[in-house]
């Protein structure tokens, strides 16, 4: 039973992390186990549980269901480890997280929401901003990022990844035409949202490849791009949930979609030394249904 433990706590390290490798750095062990710990748990199920790839890790269909069961045969044992060793009380608290601005206001708050009814006992202080916070300087118990984690010392657990879209308004596209390959972008007015671009170059493809573009309006919000957008100033570049509600209803387009560049992971980062009862609490509710939320964005 400890050998099957080891193996189901490995693999949802490496499946939160991204990576065999990234997940072998979180558990401070050699590659090599970890990959072994894997391989043995499909070889006794009969199954494959995970797809690698340049990418990183996706799951199987089974190992959606597999990895889901592992997490919560998981948090039972140490749940009934704390009890067991007197330590488990009901969370309580100041909880001090961070998230990006519309992540945030979409996604966050409404989990956060959920988290306040079923813990009364934690309060919460969200700081909501696109710059990247310091856990190590700041008062924070974890932040949300979209992006690669920070090499270090932080704890990240995966919640899935977020795509850059390109998109325009549908009288923009009838006027000016739509843009087949990036090269075409030479052709158009461009909107740049300047936290995440570069103003003169944007990157395609899984190689990043840069392709120069003219930004007839740059701001400083992916609000404001999405708002000229919509009123037709040209294509703009933005992460695919902040254009979730433009593209549903219609108010914009996505162009060169199968140019898109590698998608970023979204991660939960928290300092090792931070895991207290609220903070666990808050991963253990928050991070199941925020990676059902970013499945369905």
């Amino acid at each position: 039973m400890t050998d099957r433990y080891e193996a189901m706590a490995t693999l949802v390290a490496c499946v939160d992390a991204g990576s065999l490798s990234a997940g072998a750095r979180a558990l401070r062990q050699p590659l090599a186990t970890v990959s072994r710990r894997v391989a043995e748990l499909e070889a006794r199920l009969g199954a494959q549980i995970l797809r690698r790839s340049a990418r990183g890790l996706t799951l199987t269909d089974a190992g959606v269901d597999y990895v889901a069961a592992c997490r919560r045969i998981l948090e039972e044992l140490a749940e009934a480890e704390r009890a067991a060793a007197g330590e488990f009380a009901s969370p309580r608290g100041v909880l001090s997280l961070t998230a990006p601005v519309v992540f945030g206001r979409l996604h966050v708050i409404p989990v956060v929401t959920e988290f306040l009814a079923a813990f009364p006992e934690v309060d919460v202080r969200l700081a909501l901003g696109d710059r990247p916070a310091n856990l190590g300087e700041e008062p924070l118990d974890a932040a949300i990022r979209v992006g690669e984690p920070p090499l270090g010392e932080l704890r990240a657990r995966r919640l899935g990844a977020v795509s850059r879209v390109v998109v325009a308004s549908p009288a923009y596209l009838a006027a000016r035409g739509r843009p087949q390959a990036p090269e075409d972008l030479a052709g158009h007015d461009c909107i740049t949202f300047t936290a995440l671009m570069a103003p003169d170059r944007w990157r395609f493809g899984p190689q990043d490849r840069g392709v120069a573009i003219r930004s007839r309006l740059a701001v400083n919000t992916a609000e404001a791009a999405l708002d000229a957008a919509c009123a037709g100033a040209g294509l703009t570049r933005v992460l695919s949930y902040q254009a979730a509600a433009a593209l549903a209803e219609g108010r914009l387009e996505r162009v060169l979609q199968p140019h898109e560049p590698t998608p970023w992971p979204v991660h939960i980062l928290y300092a090792p030394g931070r895991r207290a009862r609220k903070l666990r609490a808050f991963l253990d509710f928050a991070g199941p249904r925020l990676e059902a939320r970013l499945r369905s964005a």
